[in-house]
C-alpha cells in the first residue's frame, strides 16, 4: 500500500491522493503555494521606505541592474546593492555591500536576483535580520520549500513577482522599455 499525501490545490481544496498516484505526481510538480494579494502587495510597496537588491549585477543587460535602475532613479527609496563579488564598489552612485549583515539597517524588503536553488541560504539571511523584511523573489525564481520555510519563520514572501513591474503597475502604468498598459486613467498615483 502506497503511503498518502495531502495537496493543496490553487483553488483552496485539499486531496488526499496515494503518493504514487499519476495525479499525486502531477499536483506535487504544479505551483501550490500562494503569495500576497495584488492589494497586500501595494501595501507592502506603500510601507517600504527602503530595499535591498541581493544578486545585483555590475551589467547593465542584467534584470538586476535594470530593476536597480528603475528604484534609484524612479522611486524615493533609499535602495542598497548586494553583491559579494563587487562589495565595495559604486554603481549608480550607491556602494555595494558583501552581505544583507554589513547594511547599516535592515531594509523594509529585501528582493531577490538569485536561483531557486540558493533561496535556501537566502532565507536564512533574511530571516536572520531584525525587524523581519519582506522577502519579495523576482521573476521567474520559483521555490516552494524556501517559501514556505520563509513564512515559518515570520517572514512574508513574495515569489515569481518583478518588483519593478509590479512597482509601476500601481503607480501609474507600465511606461518603461515598451511595458505600455495602455491604460489611461484620472486617478493620482500614489507611492
Amino acid at each position: 500500500m502506497s503511503d498518502v499525501v495531502e495537496t493543496h490545490t490553487v483553488n483552496g481544496l485539499t486531496l488526499s491522493l496515494p503518493a504514487d498516484s499519476p495525479r499525486a505526481k502531477q499536483l506535487h510538480s504544479a505551483r501550490t503555494w500562494l503569495g500576497p494579494s495584488a492589494k497586500e502587495r501595494l501595501r507592502i510597496l506603500r510601507r517600504a521606505k527602503s530595499i535591498a537588491v541581493v544578486g545585483f549585477s555590475t551589467n547593465p543587460a542584467r534584470a538586476s541592474y535594470f530593476v536597480g535602475t528603475y528604484l534609484v532613479q524612479s522611486t524615493d527609496y533609499t535602495v542598497y546593492f548586494i553583491n559579494p563579488n563587487a562589495a565595495g564598489r559604486g554603481v549608480l552612485g550607491h556602494e555595494i555591500f558583501g552581505s544583507l549583515a554589513d547594511l547599516p539597517e535592515t531594509p523594509d524588503v529585501v528582493c531577490v536576483f538569485r536561483k531557486a536553488s540558493d533561496m535556501p541560504s537566502v532565507v536564512d539571511d533574511v530571516a536572520a535580520l531584525t525587524p523581519a523584511p519582506v522577502l519579495w523573489v523576482q521573476l521567474g525564481i520559483w521555490n516552494e520549500d524556501a517559501a514556505r520555510d520563509a513564512e515559518t519563520r515570520g517572514l512574508t514572501v513574495v515569489m515569481d513577482r518583478c518588483l519593478k513591474i509590479e512597482h509601476a503597475r500601481f503607480h501609474g502604468g507600465l511606461h518603461l522599455l515598451g511595458f505600455d498598459t495602455g491604460q489611461i486613467t484620472a486617478r493620482k498615483t500614489v507611492r
